[in-house]
């Protein structure tokens, strides 16, 4: 293994400069994956209706709530790869890698026998309207019959993050976006296969997507090259992987049931509400953009550079890097807040032109209700993202799962019950502040936290160690 091979962006030379390049690319990378998230829902909205727009619609939540959890548990295990990686400790970074594949396999397995199998249950409690209940099935058992290729990408590019390689999952998934919108065109457009084949557009461009990761990882000869035959469970390693990787797999579960939970209310409303507020979800995913890069990035140099011992480095880190995804979020939001009539026209296509204004209206409303806030949702990820890389997964996961998801179910359910017995007009608008309002409480406990306690000093550095 040739030292010159490793990566040392982060770890010497200019903080903002190694933290903008490395951001960079997981910016490009995520916009090209919200590309085409987005043109399949454009697509379906456009070809098929209102109807199959709804059912992919409410796709999201239900998805992040099955397979957040093993990406979040794939991003701790990146933050550990992370840590032997700053630390030079190539032995345990081997192990760590493999085992954390040998997790991926196992989960693969598990995820897509859930997801066929308990799809129509999960769709039924979570008030699926009818019309379009059919149609959600065949999309969902689609993709979950496929979900593997998410699930082994996220892994193979938590690892590439990890040791600072942003660029090259960056030029899989641009070839792979291209591929998900012609498969799209080719399926939908001109095949008229139905709303099922978008599903299947998206696993084929996802399992490209891995594939290629892994190649990279396979054939090179780097200090976290992958060898298919060390692929298993090492000594210790499950246990370390699952000590990083567990909370955030939590927090992005818990995350997950509490926006199922603000989808079924949602569905309540109608199949207008559930087709609005889910091409809503679909542009609020630009404003993700700048705060997953970020997060990511600030989990990925804080990690390195405190295995590194580089404590007042990762400091400069963490303050350039909130600042940076506060501010891009703020003006994603700005551009949303004015031009969201615009955006939600370009999905919306019925032959009764009165449900495509009252579909425009709602996501309108959503717009207007959150996306002034943004810059408090960038906030609480950037913040999160710092504890991860600092050995405390389990602070934002408490965090998380206190305020987004038991506060947030809490006041959603409390403004049903009054919107129900007639206390206050039933207005959806209700229910879309349940976003902001949590995302503040959360920042004002993540700052507290975050200058109240010593995060540079959360792991112990001693070799073939780590805390």
């Amino acid at each position: 293994m040739q030292e010159s091979s490793v990566k040392k962006d982060l770890l010497e030379g200019s903080v903002w400069k190694g933290i903008l390049l490395f951001a960079l690319p997981v910016f490009l990378s995520n916009l090209f994956q919200q590309f085409y998230n987005a043109v399949d829902s454009l697509i379906v909205g456009q070809t098929l209706g209102t109807d199959a727009l709804a059912a992919v619609s409410s796709s999201g939540n239900l998805i992040f709530l099955f397979v957040g959890f093993f990406n979040g548990t794939a991003m701790g295990a990146g933050v550990l790869i992370s840590r032997y990686f700053g630390s030079k400790d190539y032995e345990n970074m081997q192990k760590a890698i493999h085992t954390d594949i040998a997790l991926g396999l196992i989960f693969s397995v598990v995820l897509t026998a859930a997801g066929v199998l308990l799809t129509p249950t999960i769709l039924t409690w979570m008030n699926t309207d009818e019309a379009y209940f059919d149609l959600a099935v065949s999309y969902f058992r689609v993709y979950f019959s496929g979900v593997a290729a998410p699930v082994l990408y996220n892994i193979a590019v938590g690892i590439l993050h990890a040791v600072g390689d942003s660029r090259h999952p960056l030029y899989y998934l641009i070839f792979s976006s291209f591929l998900n919108v012609a498969l799209d065109l080719l399926f939908v457009c001109v095949l008229r296969l139905g709303v099922g084949s978008a599903a299947l557009a998206t696993v084929l461009s996802q399992t490209l997507s891995a594939v290629l990761c892994f190649i990279r990882l396979i054939r090179y000869d780097t200090p976290y090259r992958v060898n298919v035959r060390k692929i298993r469970f090492y000594r210790g390693m499950v246990g370390k992987i699952l000590h990083y990787g567990l909370p955030s797999g939590v927090q992005n579960s818990v995350i997950g049931f509490a926006n199922v939970i603000v989808q079924s209310n949602i569905n309540t409303f109608g199949e207008i509400a559930t087709a609005g507020y889910g091409v809503y979800i679909k542009l609020e995913g630009f404003a993700f953009l700048p705060i997953t890069c970020f997060s990511v990035a600030l989990s990925t140099f804080i990690g390195q550079n405190l295995g590194a011992g580089q404590h007042a480095r990762a400091k400069r880190g963490a303050r350039f890097g909130i600042l940076c995804s506060i501010s891009l979020a703020e003006v994603i939001g700005l551009i949303l807040y004015f031009a969201a009539p615009f955006f939600m026209a370009l999905f919306v296509n019925d032959e009764d032109p009165e449900k495509v204004r009252q579909v425009i209206e709602i996501g309108v409303k959503q717009a207007h209700t959150e996306a002034f806030f943004y810059f408090l949702l960038a906030f609480a990820h950037c913040v999160a993202g710092i504890f991860r890389g600092a050995g405390k997964p389990v602070v934002p996961m408490a965090i998380m799962l206190g305020v987004w998801c038991v506060l947030r179910v809490g006041y959603i359910e409390l403004m049903m019950l009054l919107m129900n017995k007639g206390v206050i007009p039933t207005d959806i608008v209700a229910i879309y502040w349940a976003y902001p309002l949590t995302w503040a409480i959360s920042s004002v406990i993540f700052l507290i936290y975050l200058l109240a306690s010593d995060w540079v000093h959360g792991f112990d550095r001693k070799k073939g160690h780590i805390a």
